[in-house]
């Protein structure tokens, strides 16, 4: 009398490592799904900011109007920084808008950092940028404020935690995973003479 142990036919059991948990890849890839997810995150980044330098250089109609384009004469800066109306940087906002220089600034950082970010290149000083950049335009609409300089409420919906730190701290959730490795050219990247003798540039 034969005796079986277990089902017929099952398949064999492959035990975890003893270092931590098994990564779960996702089906048909090979790939772990958090790598996935970063990745979709790191795009999804920087279309935002690259989104905001086409629409503003060529005025596509969104939050730019074709007449007050880039391209046009029109200044990327000057409504944004002139209409600062809370916080106690107002005098300083009000003075770079519209100069050439914060113009030429905020759109090839813009246009970097997006760039950047859907290649999946120099993300460390991409996240550096960005989180230069977002905190500046937090200072700007100084979500802490509750009234503005009129005295009207200054519609701050969230003082502690706006889309500006959610925005800097998934710059930097990239960066520190390198999520440029899959649908990237990160490794391609890093083999660059410059990159490979200063990691800061990856």
């Amino acid at each position: 009398m034969t005796v079986s142990h277990g089902y017929r036919g099952a398949e064999p059991t492959v035990p975890a490592a003893r270092t931590g948990h098994p990564t779960t890849p996702a089906a048909g890839t090979g790939r772990p799904q958090g790598a996935i997810a970063l990745t979709a995150l790191r795009i999804g980044l920087g279309l935002v900011f690259l989104w905001a330098f086409l629409d503003k250089t060529f005025g596509l109609g969104y939050a730019t109007g074709g007449a007050r384009a880039w391209i046009h004469g029109g200044s990327p800066t000057k409504g944004f920084l002139g209409s600062v109306d809370v916080g106690p940087l107002q005098t300083m906002f009000h003075s770079w808008a519209g100069t050439w220089w914060a113009d030429w600034l905020f759109m090839l950082s813009m246009a970097g950092i997006g760039l950047a970010l859907l290649l999946g290149v120099a993300l460390r000083p991409a996240a550096v940028a960005g989180t230069v950049v977002l905190a500046l335009m937090w200072l700007a609409e100084f979500p802490l404020a509750q009234v503005a300089a009129d005295g009207t409420p200054s519609g701050s919906s969230n003082p502690i935690v706006d889309y500006h730190v959610i925005y800097a701290l998934a710059l930097i959730a990239v960066a520190a995973t390198n999520a440029g490795r899959f649908w990237g050219l990160a490794e391609q990247w890093a083999r660059l003479p410059f990159v490979r003798d200063h990691a800061w540039t990856r």
